[in-house]
């Protein structure tokens, strides 16, 4: 049995539902939705939508989210977040600071959010190298 299941939406917790969902966007250049309740939404490509809602700063739980971009946007995203004068690694422990990865045959980059989450971006999925590798 095979079931299709996608992720739709999930509530991204942050200290300021607006400047996190601001930040988000700016960085990935997209548009953020209507607010609805204490949701304020910014939808990616693939249709899954990021609900972004303030709560108190004690209940915010770091998370990492990572992004997958077209190779042709990635320099426009790092970009951004240099002229934010944003910190940035090619790892997610911060050792490599002003770099970027190049794992997986593509490129990558970690920072983080105004709430403290782990936001990568990345230009190929992990294990795509390796997917590749075994159908030759």
């Amino acid at each position: 049995m095979s079931a299709q299941v996608e992720l739709n939406h999930t509530i991204v917790p942050a200290l300021d539902r607006r400047k996190s969902a601001e930040f988000l966007a700016h960085i990935l250049d997209l548009e953020i939705g209507t607010a609805w309740g204490p949701f304020l939404p910014i939808e990616l490509s693939n249709g899954v939508r990021l609900d972004f809602a303030t709560i108190p700063p004690e209940d915010v739980k770091l998370q990492h989210y990572a992004f997958l971009v077209p190779e042709e946007d990635f320099d426009g995203i790092l970009e951004r977040i240099k002229q934010a004068e944003i910190g940035y690694s090619a790892d997610p422990q911060g050792t490599q600071p002003g770099q970027i990865n190049h794992n997986h045959g593509g490129r990558g980059v970690y920072f983080l959010d105004p709430a403290g989450h782990g936001l990568e971006v990345i230009t190929r999925p992990y294990g795509w190298d390796l997917t590749e590798a075994a159908e030759r």
